[in-house]
């Protein structure tokens, strides 16, 4: 028999449709992973992930291929996991509690009806399933299951929990739910020979929750603390090369996607040991869609950038600005330290941010993982003022870049002195990086119409910063070298010596896609003074 939580076959539907989907991706030799824990018993395991990163998928992968709610060897006979010996040992042979705890009722305004509903469904599901525990109790789950367990010794059960966290995130819940919640994981969990194996996931690490013992029976697998099944969430370098394929192959009409730009826009996510991920949801909505979007849905205050520095900006405001011009900054992420309130030092506010998956973390650094975040930061700088001189330079950003077409370089001179006009910010411009992050603000709505490229291979060597006209190919391209303690002629200069420019005219396939001039920029900022000074040049 089929109940809303025991052996439901809920899971085995929603998992069928994604593997139908013309751009899944076979993930299912994870299902290996588990089958020692399951034999063992006893077993408690937390993955947590940003969301988008497919944790959902893979609990109702998990929960369709153990339940014996229904035959799913339709489903698994054609995935990686039935080349295993022991594929038809574990598959459908198990009984299977499966909740989403995301699935709250529609007039749900407390805990304690959040927590009934669930509690209601689950003993009616084993009542059904299991007439006998009718004798037992009317709402203690916990109590039910020991008492089924006791009548009937292989009675043991698989939980497959998803978004354990979810009801952290609601408004009507108070501190004192919180606990309550975490007794009714513990009572229902720890220590129970019912327990096979329970399998977890939500956003934040349990230890930010539990700081005591009622959890401690779960080893915790997060994305920067632990390579183990790391490959599984997410999407890998190899992977997005058999999708585009796939994509090249059932596009009819324009292709409006290459290989490169899937790259820029959703990779720059990275596992404990520096495997290279991408956001999986992203790229399949772009792939479906054949257009490159920010497909990062807003669902509510965890999902905006302000949110988590809105309680200290004065500590993160200059790396802001750093990682919005592309580098990357040291930071000590600890992720239970990541709670999502009340966030106070900069390592909170920046271990939260990596947690949801909004900076990425490699070798001790928190960086912006790609352009589809880059836009979700560019937009935060343009609205709000609290952020001072990074909000003034961002929001003459659209005078910057008419007054360097135009080669107006008093207005761009009168912008960049911008920060020296207000508060001085740390940038003391000890490195050609802190000019490089000021005239990148500068410039930060050229990212509309420009592809902005820093330090790229060019000519023979490396230019601070490449702008190719991505609206409209007739549009001036823009070289930019920065320098500190020279002045702008040298930097145009260099440009010219280099040979900057070929990287517009002589590469193949590039030549004859930009018509427009070449200007080259330089700008430069004299320490003595305290003063920029700026130079447009169109090349010949």
């Amino acid at each position: 028999m089929m109940g809303i939580y025991l052996n439901s076959k809920t899971a085995y539907i929603l998992y069928k449709g994604e593997t139908q989907n013309p751009y899944f991706v076979d993930k299912s030799q994870m299902l290996e992973e588990l089958f020692p824990l399951v034999s063992r018993g006893n077993s408690h395991i937390c993955i947590t992930r940003p969301r988008r990163f497919g944790k959902t998928v893979m609990a109702n992968m998990i929960a369709a291929y153990f339940s014996k709610g229904c035959d799913a060897n339709d489903i698994f006979q054609n995935l990686a996991v039935a080349q295993s010996p022991e594929y038809d040992k574990y598959r459908n042979k198990f009984s299977v509690i499966h909740i989403s705890f995301n699935d709250i009722g529609e007039e749900c305004i407390s805990y304690k009806q959040y927590i009934e509903q669930i509690r209601e469904c689950l003993v009616h599901d084993l009542k059904k399933e299991y007439p006998e525990a009718e004798l037992y109790g009317k709402t203690d789950v916990a109590g039910i299951l020991r008492y089924i367990n006791a009548e009937e010794p292989t009675a043991r059960f698989i939980f497959v929990l998803d978004e354990w966290d979810f009801i952290f995130h609601q408004d009507f819940v108070t501190e004192r739910d919180k606990k309550a919640y975490l007794q009714f994981l513990r009572n229902l969990l720890k220590d129970r020979p019912y327990v096979l194996l329970a399998y977890m996931t939500g956003i934040l690490p349990i230890a930010k929750y539990s700081s005591g013992s009622e959890l401690n029976m779960f080893l915790e697998y997060t994305m920067a603390a632990e390579e183990q099944y790391s490959q599984y969430f997410g999407f890998t370098e190899e992977e997005v090369d058999i999708l585009f394929q796939k994509y090249c192959m059932y596009t009819e009409g324009p292709q409006n996607l290459t290989r490169e730009e899937l790259k820029n826009w959703y990779d720059g996510y990275y596992s404990k040991f520096g495997r290279r991920l991408y956001n999986p949801r992203s790229v399949v909505t772009s792939l479906k869609n054949n257009n490159l979007g920010n497909y990062w849905t807003s669902s509510g205050p965890y999902d905006e950038i302000y949110y988590y520095i809105e309680n200290n900006v004065d500590d993160v405001r200059d790396d802001l600005a750093l990682m919005v011009s592309g580098v990357a900054v040291p930071a000590k992420i600890k992720e239970y330290a990541a709670t999502s309130m009340n966030l106070q030092t900069r390592d909170e506010i920046f271990s939260a941010m990596v947690v949801y998956g909004f900076l990425s973390y490699e070798n001790g650094k928190v960086s912006i993982p790609n352009k589809e975040l880059m836009e979700k930061f560019t937009d935060m700088l343009q609205k709000e003022p609290s952020l001072g001189y990074v909000y003034r330079l961002a929001k003459e950003s659209d005078r910057m870049l008419q007054a360097t077409l135009e080669g107006d370089t008093e207005t761009m001179t009168e912008i960049l002195e911008l920060v020296h006009d207000t508060e001085t910010p740390l940038f003391h411009y000890n490195h050609e990086t802190e000019l490089m992050a000021v005239v990148n603000l500068a410039y930060l709505s050229a990212r509309d119409s420009y592809r902005i490229e820093r330090e790229d291979k060019a000519g023979k060597g490396y230019v601070d910063f490449i702008f190719y006209p991505e609206t409209d190919r007739n549009a001036d391209c823009i070289i930019l070298e920065l320098k500190v303690g020279f002045t702008p002629e040298e930097a145009i200069n260099q440009i010219k010596e280099k040979q900057y420019a070929l990287r517009f005219q002589g590469k193949i396939g590039e030549q004859s896609r930009y018509s427009g001039e070449i200007l080259a920029v330089g700008i430069s900022y004299n320490k003595e003074t305290k003063k920029h000074s700026c130079k447009v040049e169109v090349l010949s």
